[in-house]
């Protein structure tokens, strides 16, 4: 579905899960930028943490884009925010930098003098840390993105949201998407050959859910009770290679091996649900982890979604 001003005007903002994989988060990019982008917009935020999967959305909503801070990519000194003439009609449309990289390097008041030249002149910045530059740009974004254990996309008004808002709930969730990642790894690697990683995924609040077109034959008692061993001892989890994570000795194949905890040991409250329920849908089923402190034992109660009423 293409962008629609009329569809948006009444929307205060979207939640979708963050997933977790190069592909599906690219893919996802894809999809928010047909829904969501406008060709009027000049000044794109993005909000999230170092490993968070950044990057990647910006890849799927801008194919082609130069990213400033890809350590494998351009890379370009100076910023072409800060070297070009803006005001060239021949000029780049679509600009990338990130805040947090860029202040290293150059002064925050310049970063949003240029940002603001650029939307003056009818450019599009893409602003990674945005919520870091807001202060001195006194200026919203045009379309706020966070992510966290779940992607929050808005278009703030001057009531809000601020980007401040947004970052508080990110920086706290994305926890648990590192989390569920580690968790989703080590679980396919000790269910053994045959269930590999690219098979179909699913997506539970505060969890992951593996989908099989056959009833996996293994036991999820003592599939349990080896993840835990392995969360019991702590061990160090880092990246490998684009394609693979290292979990102590082990290196397993995996579909996002940014995006995990730095240890098992921070693994916080794991569980199997212990059965593979069937999803009526599709007819999969689908093996399902979660980690932290649940209300209710019904797998209907999961992605259960509660509005405080504020009134008094």
């Amino acid at each position: 579905m293409a962008y629609s001003k009329q569809m948006q005007e009444g929307n205060l903002y979207s939640f979708y899960f963050a997933p977790r994989g190069s592909r599906r988060m690219t893919d996802l990019g894809i999809q928010l930028s047909q829904m969501y982008l406008s060709p009027f917009d000049h000044i794109i935020g993005i909000i999230g943490d170092a490993g968070a999967g950044k990057s990647l959305l910006i890849k799927g909503m801008f194919p082609g884009i130069d990213l400033t801070n890809d350590d494998e990519g351009v890379n370009i000194r100076p910023l072409p925010l800060l070297s070009e003439d803006l005001t060239d009609p021949f000029a780049p449309h679509t600009y990338h930098l990130d805040i947090r990289f860029e202040s290293a390097f150059t002064q925050m008041h310049e970063l949003a003098e240029a940002i603001l030249e650029a939307a003056n002149n009818g450019k599009m910045v893409i602003v990674e840390h945005f919520d870091l530059i807001y202060p001195l740009l006194h200026r919203n974004a045009d379309l706020l993105v966070g992510i966290g254990e779940e992607i929050i996309i808005t278009r703030p008004s001057m009531f809000g949201p601020l980007p401040e808002n947004i970052a508080g709930i990110v920086h706290k969730s994305v926890k648990y998407r590192k989390m569920a990642h580690t968790l989703e790894d080590l679980c396919v690697h000790f269910m053994g050959d045959g269930y590999a990683q690219d098979g179909p995924r699913s997506d539970v609040r505060h969890g992951f859910v593996l989908e099989f077109e056959e009833k996996p034959d293994v036991d999820l008692y003592e599939l349990e009770e080896k993840v835990r061993e392995a969360v019991a001892k702590d061990l160090s989890v880092s990246y490998y290679d684009e394609k693979h994570v290292q979990i102590g000795d082990w290196i397993l194949e995996c579909l996002g091996p940014r995006m995990h905890v730095s240890s098992t040991g921070k693994i916080e409250d794991f569980t199997l649900v212990k059965e593979y329920p069937v999803d009526p849908r599709t007819g999969y089923y689908m093996l399902i982890g979660l980690m932290g402190k649940h209300q209710g034992e019904s797998l209907k109660d999961f992605n259960r979604i509660e509005v405080k009423n504020q009134l008094k």
